[in-house]
């Protein structure tokens, strides 16, 4: 049954990863690019109202969480329990996330589509518990399984509780009602104390839509970045419904915030452009190398 729920999985993130870059070479292309690219000017032209670093302490919504502005990815190209960052071993993504505990960074961002669960684990024997934030996210669907799934990453993980546990990839406009079983045993492991906080990663427009307006979702993970690659929605979309949820006091994080790559040469902007739109609490990027981890933290305390 394991491995063929992990056969399905990578289908459906092999498909929504497909419509993603779909979306994204849309909006990339012709004039949904120069709408992205002018939309993008004015944050970039204009310089930060402050100085931001990486290890910033910030709080996530209303939700009391404390963590840094950066979070540690551990899901680049994540699927079949699996990542890049995976293929660094538990010594070595466990090294990662402990370089970057050591220059201020609290938030480790894993999943158990990444396979990312025993990496952290170790890392967590080496940090007080109270000092880092823990994310996961499930693909459960029914009640069932979710209630199975967090009992199973608190044993994987090596801890008591989960700072956030989110419901990973949601694309259904109406999935507040179609995965509502789900989310009563969130709100319950809430209750008793197994999670500190839930909400949703999402992967459509629509999806994104019900998450702003759903009073249940306290932390939503978003797809942000200039130029629209690989998001629900061309920026200026995206950026209106972040809004609504800002203001509802949601927790919002930022992910894709280099375009899964397509930013890759244009780091600098991508990253002022995260910082000036004062509507993320923080941001996640899965760096690869103790160099590419230091550069990222580097580069987000020279923004201007």
């Amino acid at each position: 049954m394991e491995s063929g729920m992990s056969v399905r999985h990578m289908k459906r993130r092999e498909f929504i990863r497909s419509a993603g870059y779909g979306l994204g070479a849309a909006w990339v292309g012709g004039s949904s690019f120069a709408r992205a690219k002018s939309s993008s000017a004015a944050f970039l032209s204009a310089p930060l109202p402050r100085k931001f670093t990486a290890a910033d302490t910030v709080t996530l919504g209303n939700t009391g969480i404390k963590t840094s502005r950066l979070a540690m990815g551990t899901g680049t190209v994540g699927v079949g329990h699996h990542s890049n960052q995976t293929a660094l071993g538990v010594a070595g993504l466990s090294a990662l996330l402990l370089n970057g505990y050591e220059q201020g960074l609290r938030f480790f961002d894993a999943a158990d589509a990444y396979g990312s669960h025993p990496h952290v684990a170790e890392a967590l024997k080496h940090v007080p518990r109270d000092k880092v934030t823990v994310l996961t996210k499930t693909w459960s669907r029914d009640a069932a399984a979710a209630r199975a799934d967090l009992d199973r990453f608190r044993k994987e993980l090596g801890t008591d509780y989960l700072d956030v546990c989110l419901m990973h990839c949601v694309t259904e406009g109406d999935w507040t009602e179609r995965y509502r079983g789900v989310m009563d045993v969130f709100s319950e492991a809430k209750q008793k104390g197994i999670i500190r906080s839930h909400g949703c990663s999402c992967h459509s427009i629509e999806a994104l839509r019900a998450a702003a307006k759903s009073p249940w979702v306290e932390i939503d993970l978003v797809r942000i970045n200039p130029i629209g690659s690989h998001m629900d929605a061309d920026p200026d979309t995206v950026v209106s419904v972040l809004r609504e949820m800002r203001a509802a006091g949601k927790g919002i994080v930022g992910m894709k915030i280099l375009g899964q790559g397509d930013l890759s040469g244009r780091q600098d902007e991508a990253l002022k452009y995260a910082l000036s739109l004062g509507l993320l609490d923080s941001f996640t990027i899965g760096a690869e190398s103790k160099k590419e981890q230091d550069d990222l933290i580097h580069r987000i305390g020279a923004a201007v």
